[in-house]
């Protein structure tokens, strides 16, 4: 196992899963800009290695990610940054939708504003029974960031997601379920394993490649209407008919053995 922490971020990689912490004592791993940069450097390294077939996002402690460090606000509050001024740091906020890599959070506590939106950013979400939620940025005089109302919506349907945004609400993991914001809650202890063992079977019976391509189609196609949307993927489709992919997952079901599929991006 390889593991390193570098501006709040631990960084461990166990076999095909590479697990991303946030860590930052005494300010319950709230962001600030070097934080948000290595949390996105981060999920491009994981990207980037070919042993990694999946990532865990989780926080350490009582918090998985309760947004902006609040003294970075109010320096912005004091000396508010030029409109226009070209800031690209939603590439790091938003790099669990970019990366081909799946990415499952795992919310083991408060998680709000930033930190919400890192959540709804993960292909997957796991909570801790008892975890909150909120949006939080209605109550502190901000709006939808980082392009959490594209992606709410998508979560939750768009009275939902309204309801989330307007009201900047507390809400929990149980409620969250509900609404189809997570997958599952699991008991607080349970957590981190539930979610290292869902990442591990993505790696070990999905294709990189396959999952790769989906992420990319669920960007694309759910702009699209549905007949260029199915065109595209069946364009795809025939490409996928040459790669080595499916010749590997079909010859593993007739055999009965996990599959041996080839790392994406190939080495």
């Amino acid at each position: 196992m390889t593991e390193s922490t570098v501006d709040g971020v631990r960084y461990a990689a166990d076999g095909p899963v590479a697990t991303l912490t946030f860590d930052k004592p005494g300010r319950s791993n709230a962001m600030d800009v070097p934080m948000q940069a290595r949390y996105g450097s981060a999920l491009r390294q994981a990207d980037a290695d070919p042993a990694v077939r999946a990532v865990v996002v989780t926080g350490a402690g009582k918090a998985f990610c309760p947004g902006a460090d609040l003294g970075l606000l109010d320096d912005i509050s004091a000396a508010p940054p030029a409109s226009g001024g070209g800031h690209e740091n939603w590439r790091d906020v938003l790099a669990a939708a970019a990366v081909g890599v799946p990415v499952v959070a795992a919310v083991n506590g408060g998680c709000a504003g930033l930190g919400f939106v890192i959540a709804c950013s993960a292909d997957v979400r796991f909570a801790a029974a008892g975890a909150k939620f909120t949006t939080a940025f209605a109550r502190r005089g901000l709006i939808a960031e980082y392009g959490i109302a594209k992606l709410l919506p998508e979560l939750v349907g768009q009275g939902r997601a309204r309801d989330l945004l307007l009201s900047g609400r507390t809400f929990t993991a149980e409620q969250a379920f509900a609404y189809g914001l997570v997958q599952e809650v699991v008991p607080p202890g349970e957590l981190g394993l539930r979610a290292h063992a869902y990442a591990t079977e993505l790696a070990t019976y999905s294709a990189p490649r396959s999952m790769a391509v989906m992420k990319a189609q669920f960007s694309r196609e759910a702009s699209l209407p549905l007949p260029e949307a199915a065109r595209e993927a069946t364009a795809l489709m025939i490409e996928s008919f040459a790669r080595p992919e499916l010749a590997e997952g079909l010859a593993s079901w007739n055999e009965r053995r996990p599959p041996r599929f080839p790392p994406h991006p190939a080495p």
